[in-house]
C-alpha cells in the first residue's frame, strides 16, 4: 500500500480507468457471449472501437461534478448500469439468440413465469461480467489519490468531448462503409450491436421506440392508401375448387411449441421421434407442407399467434402483444365469429402471460380457456404451465360442450425451453453432443407427438372429430444458432452456415381433413402468414377485402417466397441469410444481384405490416368495402 501512495496518478485516473476497464471489458463479451460473424479486418475494428465513443461520452459527464466524491460515486453508479444492461444482453442472448429491446424490458408481468428457464441460463461465472465494476470500487477504496478534488481545466473538458464526438463520427463512418444504410434498414439487430456497439444500439432502439409511439398519434389513414395497394397487387385468387369445401366444419388450431421440421419423419441415434406426426405425413386425410417456415420476431409464441390471426408480421423490437395490445386489427378469430363460430383459445397459463387477456379482446376471441379452466393434478405441471398430455386430453372434453361451429386455438406447453421431462415421461434416451438443450429436445418432441396421437383419439371419442378441421403448426425455432455444433453433428454437417440456418427455420405444418380423401405432401414455399387466408378460403370466408399480407396455399397464383421478421428472405432458387445470396440448390453463395429484387420486396413487406401496426391503421379502414372509412379522408 505504501507503494501505491509514492505512485503520481493524473488527475483524471479514476475516469480513465472506468472508461478502459469497461471497454476492454464490452470488447472480451463481444467476443466471448455472442456469435457475431466477423468477415474482415475492417469488422474486427469497428467491434473494437464501437463501445468507445458511448463510453467517452458517458463517463465524461464526470468532468462537471466538482466534488471528488459525487464524481467517484457517478462512475460507479454509471459501471454498473452498463454492466446490468450488458449482462441483461448477454441472459436474454443465450435464450433467444438475439440482443434485447426496450418494449421487452417493459415485459416484467412474464418475469415471474419464467422460472426453469432462468436457471438454465443463469451461470456462476457470470459474475465476470461486473468486473469492471469491482476494479472501480477496489480503487476508490485503496488509492486515496483517486479520491482528490481538482478543478476540471475548460479546455480539456472541451478538448475531451471534442474527442468523443470524432469518435463516434469515425464509428458511423465505418460502419456506413461497411453497411450501407445501416440505420435506416435496422430489420437486424446483430448488425446493429456489431457496427455501433450495445450501448448505442440501445440509445437507437429508444428513438425507434419513441418514433413508433408518435407514429399512432401522427396516423390520419393515408398511410394506409400505398399498403392497400401494394397489397391488393400482390393477392392470389382462390382456388375455386376448394374454397368453402368444408364450409360449417370446426376448426382446431394447435401451436406446438417449438417443433422444427428436422424431426419429421427422422431419427435420432435409432429412434423413431415423430411417430405419430410421421404417420400424418403420409395420411390420407392430411396435407403435410414440407416447406413451411414460422416468421416470428422477438414475440416467439405470442408472435406465431399474431401472425396467424391476422397474417401480418410481428414487430422487430418486441412482442406486439405487449407494445400494441390495444389496436384495432381484423382477425381470425373476428371474420369467423362474423360467421357464426364460437371462437376461443385454449392454453394452461395465468391469462396475463404475454398480456394475452389484453390482446385477445382486441382480436375479438370470445372466451380464453386459461390455467383456471383445466385441474393440474399433482405432477401434471410443466414449464409455464401444464403439460401436454392432460391439457389437451381436458381441451378435447372442453370442446364437447361448445357451442357448434367452433373455432379453438391450442396452444402446447411441453416441448419447450430447456427441454426438461420427469423421469416417467421419457420414451427414448437423449442424445449424446455436447449441447445438453438439444440432447433433452428429442426427448420432448417425442413426448408431445405421443400427446398429439392421444389427442385425436380424444377427439373422436368425444365426437368433434369428424366434423372439425385440425391444422398443427411449428410455433418457432427449439434450437437456436447456440447449438450449431450440435446441430452440426447431428446433421452430418462439418458446420452450420448462414444459409443452412435459414433452413433450419422450417416448421412441420399439417392440414387434417376427416373423411377429406385427398391428403398429400404439398412442397410449396409457405410461411405462417399464409394460414389466416388458407384457414378461412377453405371454411368459404371470403377475404379479397381484408388486410392482410399472406396468401391461400391452395390458390394456383401463390408464390415461393417466404419472408424472415429480421429481412430474411427463401424463393423457390435463393436463400438470402447473413447478406448473402445462396443458390438454394446448391447452399453455395452466389453474386447478390438475383436477391436483390426479392430483398427490396421483402424490406417493403415488413415495413408495410410495421405501418399497419405502429400506426394502427386498421382503426381507419372498412374492411366491408375495401377502403378508408370517410372520417378518416383529409
Amino acid at each position: 500500500m505504501l507503494g501505491m501512495r509514492t505512485i503520481k496518478w493524473p488527475k483524471h485516473s479514476f475516469m480513465i480507468l472506468a472508461i478502459i476497464a469497461t471497454w476492454i471489458k464490452t470488447v472480451i463479451v463481444y467476443h466471448t457471449s455472442f456469435e457475431m460473424k466477423i468477415e474482415n479486418a475492417m469488422q474486427q475494428f469497428i467491434l473494437f472501437i464501437n463501445p468507445l465513443s458511448f463510453l467517452l461520452f458517458t463517463y465524461g459527464l464526470s468532468l462537471f461534478f466538482k466534488s471528488a466524491k459525487a464524481r467517484n460515486r457517478y462512475l460507479i453508479s454509471i459501471s454498473i448500469i452498463l454492466s446490468v444492461v450488458l449482462y441483461g444482453n448477454v441472459a436474454f442472448y443465450r435464450f433467444y439468440n438475439d440482443f434485447i429491446t426496450l418494449p421487452v424490458l417493459f415485459q416484467t408481468s412474464n418475469f415471474s413465469d419464467l422460472g426453469t428457464s432462468v436457471a438454465a441460463i443463469v451461470e456462476p461465472w457470470d459474475v465476470l461480467y461486473f468486473v469492471d465494476v469491482l476494479i472501480l470500487i477496489l480503487a476508490n477504496k485503496f488509492i486515496p489519490k483517486m479520491k482528490n478534488s481538482f478543478k476540471v481545466n475548460v479546455e480539456f473538458r472541451r478538448a475531451f468531448f471534442v474527442l468523443a464526438i470524432a469518435m463516434s463520427f469515425l464509428n458511423l463512418g465505418l460502419a456506413e462503409t461497411e453497411r450501407p444504410q445501416l440505420l435506416t434498414r435496422s430489420f437486424d439487430r446483430e448488425l446493429l450491436v456489431k457496427n455501433i456497439g450495445t450501448y448505442n444500439y440501445h440509445l437507437y432502439d429508444i428513438y425507434i421506440q419513441t418514433k413508433s409511439s408518435a407514429q399512432r398519434a401522427l396516423a390520419d389513414g393515408s398511410e394506409l392508401v400505398e399498403v392497400n395497394n401494394y397489397v391488393r397487387s400482390n393477392q392470389a385468387a382462390v382456388n375455386p375448387e376448394m374454397f368453402g369445401k368444408y364450409k360449417g366444419r370446426n376448426l382446431i388450431v394447435v401451436s406446438m411449441e417449438s417443433l422444427q421440421n428436422f424431426v419429421i419423419n427422422n431419427d435420432m441415434n435409432g429412434h423413431e421421434i415423430t411417430p405419430f406426426l410421421n404417420s400424418l405425413t403420409k395420411d390420407k386425410d392430411t396435407y403435410y407442407f414440407s416447406n413451411f417456415y414460422h416468421q416470428t420476431g422477438l414475440g416467439k409464441t405470442s408472435d406465431s399467434e399474431f401472425i396467424v390471426e391476422n397474417s401480418l408480421f410481428g414487430l422487430g423490437r418486441g412482442a406486439v402483444f405487449f407494445t400494441h395490445g390495444g389496436n384495432t386489427y381484423n382477425s381470425m378469430a373476428e371474420r369467423l365469429g362474423e360467421n357464426g363460430y364460437f371462437t376461443n383459445v385454449m392454453h394452461p397459463n395465468n391469462k396475463s402471460f404475454w398480456n394475452r387477456d389484453i390482446m385477445y379482446q382486441s382480436l375479438k376471441i370470445n372466451k380464453f380457456y386459461d390455467i383456471d379452466s383445466y385441474t393440474v393434478e399433482e405432477g401434471q405441471a410443466v414449464n409455464w404451465g401444464m403439460k401436454d398430455t392432460p391439457f389437451l386430453e381436458q381441451s378435447a372434453a372442453l370442446m364437447k360442450d361448445m357451442p357448434q361451429p367452433f373455432y379453438s386455438r391450442l396452444i402446447t406447453l411441453t416441448n419447450h425451453y430447456p427441454f426438461t421431462l420427469d423421469p416417467e415421461d421419457i420414451m427414448i434416451p437423449e442424445y449424446d453432443s455436447n449441447s445438453g438443450t438439444l440432447n433433452r429436445y428429442f426427448q420432448t418432441v417425442r413426448y408431445m407427438d405421443e400427446a398429439l396421437k392421444d389427442f385425436f383419439q380424444q377427439l373422436k371419442d368425444q365426437g368433434v372429430y369428424d366434423n372439425s378441421i385440425i391444422v398443427m403448426y411449428g410455433d418457432h425455432y427449439g434450437i437456436s444458432e447456440n447449438h450449431n455444433k450440435a446441430m452440426a453433428q447431428y446433421l452430418g454437417k462439418d458446420q452450420i452456415t448462414p444459409f443452412d440456418n435459414a433452413l433450419l427455420q422450417e416448421v412441420p405444418l399439417f392440414i387434417h381433413i376427416p373423411g377429406s380423401d385427398d391428403g398429400k405432401e404439398m412442397t410449396e414455399m409457405a410461411g405462417q402468414m399464409d394460414l389466416r387466408p388458407t384457414i378461412l378460403h377453405l371454411l368459404g370466408v371470403e377475404t379479397s377485402k381484408d388486410m392482410q399480407m399472406g396468401a391461400d396455399l391452395f390458390s394456383p397464383e401463390h408464390e415461393n417466397f417466404v419472408v424472415f421478421r429480421d429481412g430474411r428472405f427463401i424463393t423457390d432458387k435463393y436463400v438470402y441469410a447473413g447478406e448473402a445470396c445462396y443458390d438454394k440448390s446448391t447452399g453455395e453463395e452466389i453474386d447478390v444481384e438475383p436477391c436483390q429484387p426479392y430483398a427490396d420486396r421483402a424490406t417493403m413487406e415488413l415495413e408495410n405490416s410495421d405501418a399497419i401496426i405502429n400506426g394502427d391503421l386498421l382503426r381507419f379502414y372498412d374492411e366491408k368495402t375495401g377502403n378508408l372509412k370517410q372520417e378518416s379522408v383529409k
